[in-house]
């Protein structure tokens, strides 16, 4: 059996142990996680700039669009105030109450053998209640008979657009006095109607009201 010699044993060993040494090593992952931070802070600091680029321009972008942006918030503010307004307004009108429509459902009652002399009503905002008197007089053979019926033809008009409708007669008397209506005398009476209602819309089952009692004179 041959016999080899080595006579770099020892070199071989020391160049092993060199390569082993635990402060190179460290030294080598030193350097790697350095070179990793640097590249790691590089990509952020590229992400961070395009941020910014991104962000300067929307502000450009926002400074071209924002005064048209502030007048449309003003006027929307202006429309809103008049649109406000005109909302009030229009309850004004709307809960408002007219009197042209009850003279002219009074004057549709009057008959040709009927006149109204005057006329005295008031209004309450805050219940919607009318009330009014009506003074007149009525010829016929029968001049009560004549009043009632222009009391009974002035509920029903007023039945037609007005809730909790009540016409009464307040006073009811005979005159002395005889006028001619197309070619006859007949006798008067002088009346005077106490009207109720409100504006609001009459009920649909409203009931028929009965005759009101004619007062003795």
């Amino acid at each position: 059996m041959a016999l080899q010699l080595n006579l770099l044993h020892e070199e071989i060993a020391e160049h092993r142990q060199r390569q082993r040494d635990p402060l190179k090593i460290g030294m080598l992952v030193l350097i790697f996680l350095t070179a990793l931070m640097v590249a790691f802070y590089m990509w952020k600091g590229y992400q961070t700039l395009e941020i910014k680029r991104r962000l300067a321009a929307a502000q450009r972008d926002w400074a071209q669009v924002e005064p048209k942006v502030t007048a449309a918030q003003k006027r929307s503010t202006e429309l809103n105030g008049i649109i406000n307004t005109t909302k009030v307004l229009d309850t004004m009108v709307e809960q408002r109450f007219y009197w042209a429509p009850f003279l002219e459902k009074l004057s549709r009652s009057v008959a040709p053998n009927a006149q109204v002399t005057s006329i005295d009503g008031s209004y309450s905002d805050e219940t919607k209640a009318v009330t009014a008197s009506v003074d007149g007089v009525a010829a016929g053979r029968e001049p009560r008979a004549a009043a009632e019926e222009l009391r009974q033809l002035l509920m029903e008009q007023l039945a037609e657009g007005y809730g909790g409708v009540a016409v009464e007669f307040k006073t009811l008397e005979d005159l002395d006095t005889v006028v001619n209506v197309a070619g006859a005398n007949m006798a008067m009476a002088r009346f005077t109607l106490g009207i109720k209602f409100t504006s609001g819309q009459p009920a649909k089952d409203t009931v028929s009201p009965a005759p009101a009692r004619i007062p003795k004179s």
